[in-house]
């Protein structure tokens, strides 16, 4: 037993005498592993081919998706087709305002302290109606002092007119006595020369009575002027005097003002837009128009052209156009916003239009 258990311990021994050997197994797994390597790089590439050439592809087949739907439009631009209709050449569009072609600032003519103003904001007026009225007390003294001037120039007419027919009277009695040699030659004379001067008198009289009149005429229109009348019927936009304030007909300083009120003609408004010059020529007298107003969004109103107006802005490079609304409304104002549209005549309207302008 001892015998077998050292043989067994002696066999279990390393012997360290001998050069140990590589195991032969590892040359066996070292071109395995070379294999693997090669595989995984293989695989690296392949994937780097993948996500670096992938992302091409799509934008490759957008374009070519693309490429058919555009084709037909750049087609259909170059193929020559049907007459173009309004709606399909599209309109030419403009903003402006609503003006109004009478609209004035009422002023007095003379200088003077406002005692009644008899007007307010949306009253409508009448041509020569009293808007307001200046303290005219001197004014009428004035007015009073002429027509007493008229007055005796012309009693003074009756009174020599009244010499000069007595002075008539003598000497066609004394011509008369004369000529039976009753009266000397120098009666004769002084009544011949008293009949003159009454004459030149009377004259005289009648021109002081003109110049009296003229005068009074004068005064009276001064006194008128203390009347401030509406110069045409219209609509009060704008109330500037209060009474008590002084007016004049221009600006003197201080507090003085230069207007009453403004009137404006609402029969008058019209639009004013600036066209492009570029795009004048698709603009005519008469076309048709709309126009919305930004007041109003919704409301599309009838209008056409009145004008153009012959000059151009220099610096903005448009032309004026005015317009004309063909039907009134209450709801427009003037300096209100608007946007227009100016609408092509068809194609057999144009056409119609070449033939007679032709003929």
């Amino acid at each position: 037993m001892s015998e077998e258990k050292a043989k067994l311990l002696r066999s279990l021994t390393i012997d360290r005498s001998a050069p140990e050997a590589p195991p032969p197994s590892g040359r066996r797994w070292m071109p395995i592993a070379a294999a693997v390597v090669v595989c995984c790089a293989v695989l690296a590439f392949a994937a780097y081919a993948l996500t670096g050439f992938g992302s091409s592809e799509p934008t490759k087949q957008v374009a070519q998706s693309d490429a058919p739907t555009q084709a037909p439009a750049q087609s259909q631009l170059q193929t020559p087709s049907q007459p173009v209709t309004p709606s399909e050449a599209g309109n030419l569009s403009a903003s402006g305002y609503v003006v109004a072609r009478r609209k004035a600032t009422v002023a007095a003519e003379i200088t003077g302290k406002v005692v009644g103003v008899y007007i307010d904001e949306g009253m409508s007026v009448t041509e020569g109606q009293v808007v307001a009225r200046l303290d005219s007390v001197l004014a009428e003294k004035d007015y009073q002092l002429a027509q007493s001037r008229v007055e005796a120039a012309d009693a003074a007419i009756s009174a020599i007119n009244a010499d000069l027919q007595d002075a008539t009277r003598i000497l066609s009695r004394v011509e008369a006595l004369q000529q039976k040699n009753v009266a000397t030659e120098a009666d004769f004379t002084k009544a011949q020369a008293r009949v003159g001067v009454l004459t030149a008198q009377l004259r005289q009289a009648r021109s002081q009575l003109e110049t009296a009149k003229i005068d009074a005429a004068r005064s009276k229109s001064v006194l008128d002027k203390h009347q401030i009348r509406a110069p045409f019927a219209g609509v009060i936009v704008d109330r500037s005097a209060q009474p008590g304030e002084m007016i004049s007909p221009m600006s003197v300083g201080g507090f003085t003002r230069t207007g009453i009120c403004t009137v404006v003609d609402m029969d008058s408004i019209e639009i004013e837009v600036d066209v492009n010059e570029a795009f004048i020529g698709r603009v005519v007298p008469g076309g048709a128009v709309n126009a919305v107003l930004d007041a109003y969004p919704g409301w599309t109103i009838p209008a056409s052209v009145i004008a153009i107006v012959p000059t151009a802005n220099r610096e903005k490079a448009t032309v004026k156009v005015r317009i004309r609304f063909e039907q009134k409304d209450p709801r427009i104002l003037p300096d209100m916003a608007v946007k227009v549209t100016f609408l092509r005549a068809a194609a057999g309207t144009a056409a119609t239009t070449e033939t007679t302008a032709a003929n």
